[in-house]
């Protein structure tokens, strides 16, 4: 919790030495993330499944992807702040419903939706 919470400040400390302020609007933070998502998502879009371990045994190739990552948690960080929202509460909260929408006796081993498990109203 602490790491997060200097990081948290670093990230803010981070654009408010740019006055970036003026340009970390939510709609802009937001797609500044999806784009760094798609950045992310790129680097694997042509390694076929059979061979991604292989992928991320080249140290280059682990670096890239774990710099994509980053930028994208670092957009979700600054948008948290931008929005006042707790991100770590947050993902607290919806850990706590997906628990209960996704019981884990009835989900495992299942994508279905947390719908197919609720029971049909009488």
């Amino acid at each position: 919790m602490e790491r997060f919470d200097a990081t948290l400040d670093h990230v803010g400390a981070f654009a408010k030495a740019r006055d970036w302020d003026q340009f970390h609007t939510p709609r802009n933070l937001i797609l500044a993330a999806t784009g760094e998502m798609g950045e992310l998502a790129e680097l694997l879009q042509w390694v076929p499944d059979s061979e991604v371990v292989e992928w991320f045994e080249v140290s280059d190739n682990r670096l890239r992807f774990s710099h994509e990552m980053a930028d994208v948690l670092i957009y979700l960080m600054r948008l948290a702040q931008v929005v006042d929202i707790d991100l770590l509460g947050a993902v607290d909260s919806k850990l706590s419903l997906n628990e209960s929408r996704y019981p884990a006796d009835v989900a495992r081993g299942s994508a279905a939706k947390y719908t197919a498990y609720q029971e049909p109203e009488s």
